[in-house]
């Protein structure tokens, strides 16, 4: 037998939560990938961010060696990867660079909406698909159940599904062994061009940029002369190698292989993921085709407390966009907040993820402003323009028409808690296009819902009026007319730019009186009264008012005429005039996560 035909390429895809990295912990225990003196609960998540949180948010590949029941020598790339709607990219990328997919799902739980999501990307890319029905060992398990709803809600044969416990090691022997049979090997020329797809970079200090790629055909070895072909950038192969977990190098990879490659380059930008890599002296003539352009949906302004180091957070941001290609930024100011940048996210989670990623591994204080969406501005003469930021919007008078985003969101929920999430969804301005019984006890929602409902708290709100037990997954579905305001925030008269928001008309007085009732908490009082109003245009729509701090100076007038104290009060009076006129008021953090906290 060829080396090519006992390779295997798989990743495993679930929902959030139904035993992707315990059932890989298994998996590579099983085949000897780590000692057991080396062996930690989910191996591949190695993020100190990932391990806390309980979730995978990059894709990993490692290789495994697995000696079969027909006394063959299989090479196995498993790559693991994250579960989470806001990561389907990472899975999208994942898979295209396999031949397989093991879909599990959790006997308890059944079919979620990220299983739906990442079972059709799966079929997307024309992957052969091991169905797994895992944590069997539970007493609330129905497998049956769970047999007909992937036949049912996937379309997928089920009959021959594999029954684990990725927890107690049940069924691995069998996982191990449909990944042989089942799996195809890779397809592809040992012979021709070398053609390798970038599935992952990321950027190291000592070594540069470091490519994650996939052989569709040839062989690169170690001092050959390769080529980018989307910029023509031609480098030398310093090292290849292969993770076993750890680290390991080889002195080639050969086609149908996943490894990594090293070659000096210190242009993070230069290493696009989706680009093809071919050899300079015999390049292949057709680029891989890639990936398809992903598009943020959620912006955000990212600015440093201290101003000093806003260079500090470019190349963290130029490091990050290296390793998450879903990610977007570009600079911008603010006459509150100074100079930093305007990102855009796949959604909340990937926001909160990159902002904390920034602040731990560069060691950074940020101010992050309140999330939006790109909408589309239409003027009198009938031009389109897209605004992700608020204090970019023109004049009301200037503006003709508003177009938003709009998603098709699939919540799967148990059937109690149906009347609270279709009240949210009617809140939200959502309109439903499908109600559906999966089994006497579930529902699955089909709701078109506008994305600027969603990513203020939609989520948070969905898992606490379900306990924890509704999931949910989007895609957006287009731009559709809309009535929609800005709410301009000002301190004493003077508009704060980084907390102004678009709203829906109807809602616009009900968040702007929300929102000064939360600025009044935070702003601390000051020696002089500070007026918060929420204004459209130049309509104010509500006011707080935070006090001033009082203090006693007629506390040394002991009886006399009254006309003394009014004098001291008058002078205070005018002092107090004179403060506010030049008085600068500090705004806290937490005023800029306001806007996230504004309840229904």
């Amino acid at each position: 037998m060829s080396l090519q035909s006992l390779i295997r390429n798989f990743s495993i895809i679930a929902h959030i939560d139904h035993g992707k990295s315990t059932l890989a912990d298994r998996l590579l225990e099983r085949v000897g990938a780590v000692s057991s003196r080396e062996f930690k609960d989910r191996v591949l998540d190695d993020m100190d961010l990932e391990r806390e949180r309980g979730i995978t948010i990059k894709a990993r590949a490692v290789r495994l060696n697995y000696q079969s029941l027909n006394g063959q020598t299989y090479t196995f790339n498993l790559i693991d990867t994250p579960g989470h709607v806001d990561f389907s990219y990472e899975v999208s990328r994942s898979l295209a660079a396999c031949e397989g997919a093991l879909l599990i799902v959790d006997a308890t739980q059944g079919v979620e909406a990220q299983t739906i999501a990442n079972a059709y990307l799966a079929i997307e890319n024309n992957l052969e698909i091991v169905p797994i029905i895992n944590k069997i060992d539970l007493a609330s398990a129905d497998i049956e159940k769970t047999k007909e709803q992937i036949e049912d809600i996937l379309g997928l044969d089920a009959s021959g599904a594999i029954l684990t416990s990725a927890k107690e090691g049940k069924g691995i022997d069998e996982v191990l062994e449909a990944i042989v049979t089942q799996v195809p090997p890779p397809k592809g020329e040992a012979t021709a061009p070398l053609q390798g797809l970038i599935v992952d970079s990321w950027f190291d200090n000592y070594q540069g940029a470091v490519i994650l790629v996939k052989i569709m055909n040839g062989i690169v070895q170690k001092g050959a002369r390769i080529r980018l072909m989307s910029n023509q950038t031609e480098h030398e192969v310093l090292s290849l190698g292969v993770f076993t977990p750890k680290a390991k190098e080889v002195a080639a990879l050969s086609v149908g292989e996943v490894g990594f490659l090293v070659s000096g380059i210190r242009d993070v930008s230069e290493a696009k993921i989706g680009d093809t890599v071919t050899d300079a002296k015999r390049p292949t003539e057709n680029p891989i085709a890639g990936y398809k352009e992903v598009k943020p949906l959620v912006f955000c302004g990212l600015y440093t407390i201290d101003t000093d180091r806003f260079e500090d957070l470019r190349d963290a941001l130029e490091k990050l966009r290296l390793n998450d290609a879903s990610f977007r930024f570009e600079p911008e100011t603010s006459l509150a907040l100074g100079f930093g940048f305007r990102c855009g996210f796949l959604g909340l989670l990937h926001m909160e993820i990159i902002k904390e990623r920034l602040e731990r591994e560069y060691r950074l204080s940020l101010i992050g402003t309140a999330p939006t969406v790109v909408y589309h501005i239409i003027d009198q003469k009938g031009e389109v323009t897209q605004i992700d930021n608020p204090a970019k919007l023109p004049s009301p008078d200037k503006i003709f028409g508003f177009k938003e985003p709009y998603i098709d969101g699939v919540i799967i929920t148990k059937s109690d808690f149906l009347g609270a999430i279709l009240k949210l969804c009617q809140d939200r301005r959502g309109t439903q296009k499908e109600l559906k019984y999966l089994d006497p006890n579930r529902v699955m929602l089909t709701y078109e819902l506008p994305l600027n409902e969603v990513v203020l708290d939609f989520y948070d709100r969905l898992k606490s009026l379900s306990k924890g037990y509704a999931s949910f997954d989007y895609e957006l579905s287009g731009y559709k007319d809309a009535d929609l305001v800005k709410v301009d925030i000002m301190l004493n008269g003077e508009t704060v730019d980084a907390l102004s928001f678009i709203s829906d008309r109807n809602k616009s007085q009900i968040r702007a009186r929300l929102m000064a009732e939360k600025m009044k908490e935070i702003i601390p009082k000051q020696m002089f009264e500070v007026a918060i109003q929420a204004a459209i245009g130049s309509k104010i729509i509500a006011r707080e008012t935070v006090k001033a701090l009082k203090k006693n100076v007629t506390a040394k007038c002991y009886g006399g005429d009254i006309s003394r104290k009014r004098k001291l009060w008058e002078k205070q009076k005018e002092g107090k005039k004179r403060m506010k006129q030049v008085g600068r008021i500090e705004i806290p953090q937490e005023a800029f996560l306001a806007a996230l906290k504004v309840q229904d």
